[in-house]
């Protein structure tokens, strides 16, 4: 009988043989080259970084950040081998036992607990195959598992297996999924957190420790089990790790800091350089943005936004629930936002109110702390006197929103409905240091640093000033502020352009005329100058001549520009007279290292202009990019468009606005360093701030997008200067107060104030001002003609 059985097998193993041999003939050639493995580029993420290498802002499909074998804890391939393939480093791509005691779990059980594939088969299926369930699939896969062997060693294979590998939550490889499930690297986590990654690759979803705990953490347990098994980890360690709880949660943004309206710039161009390979091949792109700086621009823009809208009244809530059931749902719905928390009204009386929070907490306000004084909104112009009882203005249902004040109590608030932009940039490269495009990118990605034409007003006056300067005009001459009325062709109707306030003062100096911001006298200034040599100066500045009007209102700012044109033109005042041009993307680097894009652009050279970048390289952060290109281009002298005399004349002028002017709020800062201008525009429809010193030019504006007016009581100097000072306050907090040296050729000399001659030093009421020598002004008293006070330093302190 069994001579009979051997007789039968015989045939049958000849049988199975002559098949295989037929596969192996036939599929062979079709298979493609493990080759490609040595090279491979694994598709990942397009990576936006600060200038001090904070991630802020990621683009792909795929979450992946490759590492190397090197950076990949032991315990944590131990943990992947004892769960996947414990033979790994014995068999030769095919395990034979396994796959046979795959097939008898399968047989015995209806289900498969270790699993048939080895890692290496797992890699082939990965990079090579469909997830198609046939055998042919499956002889394919023994086929490339062998030939993957042949070429590669295990630590290599287990490398590509890590980095490649799919878990769950969009996270591909071992790193992108620990910083998705912990919020730390793999090599930061403990053993339970390792174990917990190693059980992901069998089934992604079903082991996922956010969704499935239970499973995950059944999953985890034997997986430590079978390290304590294999001799990996002691009894110690093992019962350690069993009592830990579940500590997964989502890290949707692996960010250090988000920068919305800045990393979508980069995308957009990146993709413009590279195409759709930008968000699949690891490119990074380094901007000139410090990170610091940015967190204090986006606080001071909320914080400005919440103050101009909490003055006008409370609006109302953002929708009513009246029924309790919905509540959780609505608040869960309601994203938080800018600090400002969802909160719904469960209890109102006359005196307070009661709210439930996303998480439970249960808070109450009242007439007596938060809700003190509350008013609410009627319209720009007006709010309604305190309100007495509460229940007047609130019900139960109500969506509102809170947040904490400084002393850390819960406050009313709302979101605001006006917007604002602020942009801050170093006036001797154009680098962009910080750059907030309005409340929330989320809600509005709308750039209005970039994207918004909104008319300047005053803050435009600089320009039009700078080329009376050039034409021969001095601080010191006199222009009447007296009533104008125009019948102009380009203007459609009849012209009568006031001052704020609706007054007139008569003969004005120049300088007063700008820190006072007369409007009469900007547009006899320009009426001096000429439009068409003001529109030509204003043209140097970076402005498009065939976008300014060419009539008188030009002075008054009436044509429409972005803030970021606004902060390049003050950038040259507070430079020193040089033109720069703003830039956000310092360069573009491969995931080797090599650059796609480097920028550059012109720089004030006092000293050299070889490059030299702000941006530290982190080799060895898996987190950050690859060493960046060492070589870099030198960058272009900037070209001066402005006599240095004529900067500093303007300089001292528009500091003049902040010491006795528009922006005095400013000097609470207690710097003589800064300078800048206000600007309103009719309605009033827009608020500007644009100031800097020798370091930084910033530049903010608030405003509706809809053009709404703000509130007649609402100016430059109360909407637009607090997000100014609210950031420069931080962002020059540790920086020396610095000052430009005053140039050859200018004198200081003592002047009667009301007519802007020269007088002798005996005579009272006397201030010095600042000439140019060849434009020196005529003698009122003639008994001292020869008297000259001439200044190697800055003005005397009446001036500054």
């Amino acid at each position: 009988m069994l001579r009979l059985t051997y007789l039968l097998l015989i045939p049958a193993l000849g049988g199975a043989l002559v098949v295989t041999t037929s596969l192996y003939l036939y599929l062979s050639p079709k298979l493609p080259s493990v080759e490609t493995l040595k090279t491979v580029k694994l598709q990942t993420p397009l990576r936006v970084y600060s200038q001090d290498m904070k991630l802020i802002g990621e683009f792909g499909e795929k979450r992946r950040t490759p590492i190397s074998f090197d950076a990949i804890p032991p315990q944590f391939v131990n943990a992947v081998l004892s769960a996947e393939d414990d033979g790994f480093y014995s068999h030769i791509g095919v395990d034979f036992k396994g796959l046979a005691r795959a097939a008898l779990e399968l047989v015995t059980t209806g289900h498969i607990q270790t699993g048939g594939s080895t890692i290496t088969m797992q890699l082939a299926r990965n990079f090579f195959l469909s997830r198609e369930q046939s055998f042919i699939r499956k002889f394919n896969e023994i086929l490339l598992a062998l030939r993957i062997e042949d070429e590669l060693e295990k630590d290599e294979i287990l490398a590509l297996y890590a980095n490649k590998i799919y878990l769950g939550n969009r996270s591909y490889g071992v790193e992108a999924a620990a910083m998705t499930y912990y919020g730390k690297s793999i090599s930061e986590l403990s053993l339970a957190q390792m174990a917990m990654i190693a059980g992901l690759p069998k089934a992604p979803s079903r082991f996922n420790p956010i969704i499935n705990p239970e499973r995950a953490l059944t999953r985890r347990n034997w997986i430590l089990g079978r390290m304590y098994k294999l001799g990996h980890i002691d009894r110690t360690a093992l019962e350690t790790a069993r009592s830990h709880t579940i500590t997964a949660q989502y890290h949707g943004s692996l960010k250090d800091y988000d920068a919305p309206y800045v990393a979508e710039i980069a995308r957009q161009t990146a993709v413009d350089l590279l195409g759709a390979e930008a968000y699949t091949s690891g490119y990074s792109v380094l901007t000139t943005i410090d990170s610091t700086l940015q967190s204090y621009a986006d606080r001071a823009l909320v914080n400005g936004l919440l103050s101009y809208d909490w003055r006008h009244g409370y609006r109302g809530p953002e929708a009513n629930f009246a029924n309790p059931e919905q509540w959780p749902v609505a608040l869960q719905n309601t994203l938080p936002g800018q600090r400002l928390e969802p909160a719904i009204v469960t209890h109102v009386d006359a005196s307070s109110i009661a709210l439930q929070t996303r998480n439970n907490a249960s808070i109450t306000l009242s007439t007596e702390n938060a809700l003190q004084g509350l008013r609410s909104y009627i319209s720009e112009n007006k709010r309604s006197a305190p309100i007495k009882d509460l229940g007047t203005v609130f019900s139960i249902g109500d969506l509102i929103r809170i947040n904490k004040a400084a002393n850390g109590e819960w406050q009313l608030t709302q979101i605001p409905d006006a917007q604002a932009a602020l942009v801050s940039l170093n006036p001797e490269t154009g680098a962009i240091q910080a750059m907030s495009g309005g409340l929330n990118f989320y809600q509005s990605p709308f750039n209005r640093v970039t994207q918004a034409q909104r008319q300047p007003g005053s803050n435009f006056k600089p320009f039009i000033y700078s080329a009376a300067l050039e034409k021969g005009m001095t601080p010191a001459s006199i222009i009447n502020d007296a009533p104008l009325t125009f019948n102009d062709e380009n203007i459609e109707t009849q012209w009568r352009p006031v001052n704020s306030g609706g007054k007139f003062y008569g003969p004005t100096r120049l300088r007063q005329a700008l820190y006072l911001s007369r409007n009469l006298v900007s547009i006899r200034v320009l009426q001096s100058t000429g439009i068409t040599y003001a529109i030509n100066t204003a043209s140097k500045f970076g402005f498009n001549p065939k976008q300014l009007p060419h009539d008188l209102s030009l002075a008054l700012g009436s044509h429409a520009v972005t803030p970021l044109a606004i902060a390049s033109g003050y950038a040259t005042f507070a430079n020193g007279g040089y033109k720069i041009e703003p830039y956000l993307i310092e360069r573009i680097a491969s995931s080797e290292g090599e650059n796609a894009f480097q920028a550059r652009h012109p720089v004030v050279c006092r000293d050299n202009c070889a490059a030299k970048s702000d941006i530290e390289d982190s080799p060895d952060d898996p987190s950050k990019p690859p060493p960046l290109a060492a070589a870099q281009p030198a960058h272009p002298s900037a070209e001066r468009i402005l006599e240095p005399r004529i900067a500093y004349l303007v300089d001292s002028m528009l500091k003049d606005v902040v010491k006795r002017g528009t922006a005095t709020k400013a000097r609470a800062m207690k710097r003589s360093d800064i300078a800048g201008k206000t600007g309103t525009t009719n309605g009033p429809r827009d608020a500007w701030f644009s100031g800097y010193n020798p370091d930084l030019v910033t530049t903010t504006w608030l405003g509706f997008d809809d053009n709404r007016k703000l509130g007649r009581r609402e100016f430059g100097g109360s909407a637009a200067l607090p997000i100014w000072m609210d950031y420069m306050s931080k962002a020059l907090a540790n920086r020396p107060q610095r000052y430009h040296p005053q140039p050859a050729g200018l004198v200081s000399v003592r002047i009667d104030p009301t007519t802007g001659l020269r007088i002798s030093p005996s005579e009272k009421n006397g201030i010095f001002e600042l000439f140019r020598e060849e434009n020196l002004p005529a003698y009122g008293d003639t008994s001292n003609p020869d008297q000259v006070f001439e200044s190697d330093n800055s003005l005397p302190e009446d001036i500054f």
